[in-house]
């Protein structure tokens, strides 16, 4: 996504900008703009037309941050009218460290943010056991803890800044996938494979709330084979190349941009 979005707002300016610096990618946008030490002194005024032009690749950057900031607010409401009705029907569940409602169809869930809370249903104490309700509670702390919210975020934003994309799609689907995984490896640390995944299956019909993050989640199906079925841990250079992959993929655009 940072690659899409740098890609694009250099795609603009080479657009917009073909007259001035066409062929100095990034070093010739600092230069128009006056960042450089060797860049022309103009005695003009710029116009509004330039004005427009140089505003144009910010404006690709901007948009998906300002749509991060919509997201996060409208979230942050969402969470705390759901908290204010937890205060008015729910209440603590012994031993669990969480806030249980009266709801028959099984589900636990987490609200996260500062304010965060884990709640589950009267449904889900009623079929899960001990061992299967610590287990899910810790994926739903791996949540809270990881702040696995600002993730969903970041590729909402994205895809409403870009709406149709392929790429915003993929990354809505997928990145929702892989923080639920990520929590089944942290619940994993500490409870059984058998204790996570009959829990899952008890819960995975259970709806989370709007703004929340619940032990369900996507790609429910997936998820449990994965954790029946465990792979073997990749190679540490393997670990090191994907990580130096996906750290250089971003600024690639930056280096072509750059060249002479």
């Amino acid at each position: 996504m940072a690659t899409f979005v740098v890609a694009t707002a250099l795609t603009v300016y080479h657009v917009v900008l073909a007259e001035w610096h066409a062929h100095e990618g990034l070093v010739g946008l600092l230069a128009v703009c006056g960042l450089t030490a060797d860049a022309p002194v103009s005695e003009s005024a710029p116009t509004l037309g330039d004005a427009l032009a140089l505003s144009a690749p910010a404006v690709i950057v901007l948009l998906p941050l300002g749509w991060f900031v919509l997201c996060t607010w409208r979230a942050r409401r969402a969470r705390q009218r759901h908290l204010d009705m937890l205060a008015l029907v729910g209440e603590p569940a012994p031993g669990y460290e969480a806030t249980v409602v009266d709801h028959g169809p099984p589900a636990v869930y987490c609200l996260p943010g500062r304010r965060h809370r884990v709640v589950v249903t009267r449904g889900a104490l009623d079929v899960l056991s001990d061992a299967q309700m610590r287990a899910v509670l810790e994926h739903e702390r791996a949540h809270i803890e990881g702040r696995h919210h600002l993730l969903h975020l970041l590729v909402d934003a994205f895809s409403r800044a870009f709406p149709g994309l392929p790429l915003a799609r993929h990354a809505k689907e997928q990145t929702a996938l892989l923080v639920e995984m990520i929590a089944d490896d942290r619940a994993l640390r500490h409870h059984s494979r058998d204790a996570l995944a009959a829990a899952m299956c008890e819960v995975a019909a259970g709806q989370a709330p709007q703004g929340t993050l619940g032990v369900g989640g996507p790609g429910a199906l997936i998820r449990l084979r994965r954790v029946l079925t465990p792979q073997p841990r990749p190679h540490r250079v393997t670990w090191l190349g994907v990580v130096m992959a996906s750290t250089a993929a971003p600024l690639l655009p930056l280096l072509v941009a750059c060249a002479p």
